[in-house]
């Protein structure tokens, strides 16, 4: 899906479908933020991106990545630093000079030293050189989120519960679960934000990948089929504010 925002053809919101992923219809997903002007470049990541699992917004110049990075929130950003108009530097400048913390990788040409070591004192949380593997890509992406989320190690435990983000297994004493994709997305969520508050707005406008999809009454039947897997006293209620896990 693609999208205008107010601003005619300046951006472009692409929103992940369902039929494009092979994911069932729903899906909770890690939101990402791409800013590279080349087209191919652009395709290669979303690609990759899609095919993990992710949804993804794309601005292709420098102004327009200041505004959708202050404006929207997002899990991780991939920027790439030679854009039209205002460089990657300029832009990742100006989101930390506005308090964004949302992790930054930056993409570097060939043998462009200078511009890692200035694009990681500016803030940048990571970074790689073009061409690139789009596996490592999301690897790295995968590393940015879970240390965002103050989990560094790539399993996520609670108590006797385990999320294996790489092998999408989930086990409760030792067993597996057989959960839908749109349940252990949703677990994946709530489990890197143990202790927080999530309410269902947040839930229902940064996770879910079809527009056609927000429904707040559709959280609450998952959220209770994931109850019953997991054991109730996981996710609690907090009247008026929405779910804690943990």
């Amino acid at each position: 899906l693609v999208r205008s925002r107010g601003l005619g053809d300046v951006y472009k919101r692409q929103i992940l479908y369902a039929e494009q992923s092979n994911e069932p219809a729903g899906d909770f997903a890690i939101n990402i933020l791409i800013v590279e002007d080349e087209e191919d470049v652009a395709s290669r990541i979303a690609n990759g991106v899609r095919q993990s699992g992710f949804v993804y917004e794309h601005a292709y110049t420098g102004d327009d990545a200041i505004l959708m990075g202050q404006d929207n929130a997002y899990d991780a950003i991939i920027l790439d630093l030679g854009l039209p108009g205002k460089s990657g530097l300029e832009v990742l400048k100006a989101w930390r000079a506005a308090g964004l913390t949302t992790p930054v990788l930056i993409l570097t040409a060939r043998n462009s030293w200078t511009e890692k070591v200035e694009g990681l004192n500016l803030g940048a949380d990571d970074y790689l050189t073009k061409p690139f593997h789009t596996p490592e890509l999301v690897a790295r992406l995968n590393a940015l989120v879970r240390r965002a989320a103050g989990h560094s190690d790539p399993l996520l435990t609670y108590d006797n519960l385990i999320l294996d983000p790489a092998r999408s297994r989930v086990s409760l004493d030792g067993t597996d679960l057989d959960l839908t994709a749109f349940e252990f997305r949703l677990l994946k969520y709530f489990m890197t934000r143990q202790g927080h508050v999530v309410s269902q707005s947040e839930l229902v406008e940064h996770l879910y990948s079809l527009e056609g999809m927000r429904e707040s009454n559709t959280v609450e039947v998952y959220i209770s089929r994931l109850r019953r897997q997991i054991g109730a006293d996981k996710i609690k209620t907090i009247r008026g504010l929405g779910y804690r896990f943990g």
